[in-house]
């Protein structure tokens, strides 16, 4: 009997069995550990952002030139400290407005007046700058302000700052008649070392003047004072007038763009507190240097001459001593005379004689109408016989006629006597005119009647003399011939036709013609006095 197991088939092994185990409901799987995880980086990521996120400002410009989102950097002394994130228009389309996202330590430099402008390539009297944007694009830089307040709304610089606000130094602000060609970026000089600038300028609301800002860098801003003086110092300075050729300049810089020079007296170098930042700019270094005077006093010069070659501004000398100017130039017609009398207006400043007398208070002792009284006239003179100008004169004539100072109108009228160039033409006139009146005809004639006269008188004796006594009185007749040899002589030399009588018209016609040329000359000098250096001018 077979057995009914398979030897080729031998039974499996018992193998254990996997028992299924209940959890709970929520048990946690560590399947959800990885995003959990993931989640809290990005969350500690965000609040991290968020907290180191900075201010977000907006920067007003007239166009978007070099400005792009997501771009354009904003530096702070090169150094990166903020991005623009988005530009658009203002609401009334005159303006465009970044928004830009700062760093969060830039919270700080927010200050109201920190400044704001794009760094592009630029070309400007002053150079060329912005050359490192070609390549790296253009930046908004910014200059950090010293205010206390703080704000997020910007209006962006059109130019670039000339100066920093941690730059050491100090401003100043300088009040001219005009700006000349005086520019953002001149330099300004101390004893012909630049030691400034003029960062801005702007014009009175009313027109009246230019205000100047200059900054003078530290530690040259110490050598300004209350008594500093300021001048043009632009280009070349050329002038020609009553007191001579002047020319005067600074720099090649100062001819190029221009600039201001100033000045401190040594006597004022250890520094007078400044209570007042304001200076007057002069136009030139003379005008700045002259003390300033204490007292003015007007007086009306009245003249019977042309007036050509005198200005307004010319210079009131006394012994080579300017005391005042020319203020005005003009016309009166004097009913009395049938005439123009032409008047000049002076401004006499009688504190410069008393600055340089020893004693001093010159003009306090003497009145107007001592002085008058003692001979004091104004006189015209040519200051420039290349240019022809005059300048008034002020001095003592003993000889001039008695006049006394009246008072029209207010103004005091200040005696005057003619010019030397007129005075020369009158004389000379005077001349003429007596040569005119000299009869050279008709002494001629009468020189020739006399002598014929005499001739005949010279006979009688003559026969008279042979009658006598040759022995008694030969001596008187030999004289008497004598004397008829004489006069005939004489006559033929006082005859009409004689070499003598031809001469002498010929002479007497000569100092006629001299005499009218002298009146000519003295005529054309008196307009054109440079023609003595010059010579005459050729006519058209």
């Amino acid at each position: 009997m077979m057995s009914s197991e398979n030897p080729q088939n031998p039974p499996e092994p018992d193998l254990p069995q996997a028992v299924p185990v209940r959890r709970g409901r929520w048990a946690p799987s560590l399947v959800w550990l990885i995003p959990v995880v993931a989640a809290l980086i990005g969350g500690w990521l965000a609040v991290h952002a968020v907290l180191s996120r900075g201010p977000t400002i907006t920067i007003s410009f007239q166009n978007a030139e070099g400005i792009e989102a997501g771009k354009t950097r904003i530096k702070y002394k090169d150094v990166e400290i903020g991005e623009v994130t988005s530009v658009q228009l203002s609401p009334n389309r005159q303006a465009i407005v970044a928004t830009a996202q700062l760093r969060k330590e830039a919270a700080d430099y927010l200050a109201e007046d920190s400044r704001f402008w794009v760094v592009r390539p630029r070309v400007s009297g002053g150079g060329v700058s912005g050359l490192g944007t070609v390549l790296s694009g253009s930046y908004i830089g910014m200059d950090i302000g010293k205010s206390e307040a703080r704000k997020a709304d910007f209006v962006g610089l059109e130019t670039p700052p000339i100066i920093n606000a941690d730059l050491p130094g100090q401003t100043f602000t300088l009040r001219a008649d005009n700006l000349g060609s005086l520019n953002t970026g001149s330099p300004v000089y101390f004893r012909r070392v630049p030691v400034g600038q003029v960062v801005g300028y702007e014009l009175d609301p009313k027109g009246g003047y230019v205000k100047v800002a200059v900054f003078i860098n530290a530690p040259y801003d110490h050598f300004v004072s209350a008594n500093s003086r300021f001048w043009h110092a632009s280009g070349v300075d050329v002038s020609l007038s009553a007191n001579g050729l002047n020319v005067s300049t600074q720099s090649l810089a100062a001819i190029a763009l221009g600039g201001i020079a100033f000045e401190t007296p040594l006597a004022d170098n250890a520094g007078i507190p400044l209570s007042d930042r304001n200076f007057i700019l002069h136009d030139t270094r003379d005008r700045a240097l002259q003390n300033p005077d204490r007292e003015m006093q007007p007086f009306r010069l009245r003249f019977r001459q042309s007036l050509r070659g005198l200005s307004v501004g010319a210079p009131v000398d006394f012994r080579g001593i300017t005391i005042g100017e020319v203020t005005a130039i003009g016309v009166q017609y004097v009913q009395d005379r049938k005439d123009f009398d032409m008047t000049v207006d002076i401004r006499t400043y009688p504190s410069r004689l008393d600055s340089l007398s020893r004693g001093g208070r010159i003009t306090g002792k003497l009145s107007p109408q001592a002085l008058v009284a003692n001979g004091m006239r104004a006189q015209l003179r040519s200051g420039n016989l290349i240019t022809g100008q005059l300048y008034v004169a002020l001095d003592f004539f003993r000889d001039a006629p008695p006049a006394r100072l009246v008072v029209k109108g207010g103004v005091p009228e200040l005696p005057t006597i003619p010019g030397d160039l007129e005075e020369l033409q009158r004389v000379l006139q005077r001349i003429v005119k007596k040569l005119d009146a000299v009869p050279f005809d008709s002494i001629g004639k009468e020189a020739d009647a006399s002598l014929k006269s005499l001739h005949q008188t010279l006979d009688s004796v003559k026969r008279l003399s042979d009658g006598l006594n040759n022995q008694t009185v030969p001596q008187a007749s030999k004289t008497l011939e004598q004397l008829q040899q004489t006069l005939e002589a004489t006559r033929q030399t006082m005859r009409a036709d004689s070499p003598l009588q031809q001469d002498m018209r010929s002479a007497a016609q000569e100092v006629k013609e001299t005499a009218r040329s002298f009146r000519a000359l003295a005529d054309y000098l008196d307009r054109h006095p440079e023609a003595l250096v010059r010579g005459k001018e050729a006519q058209p």
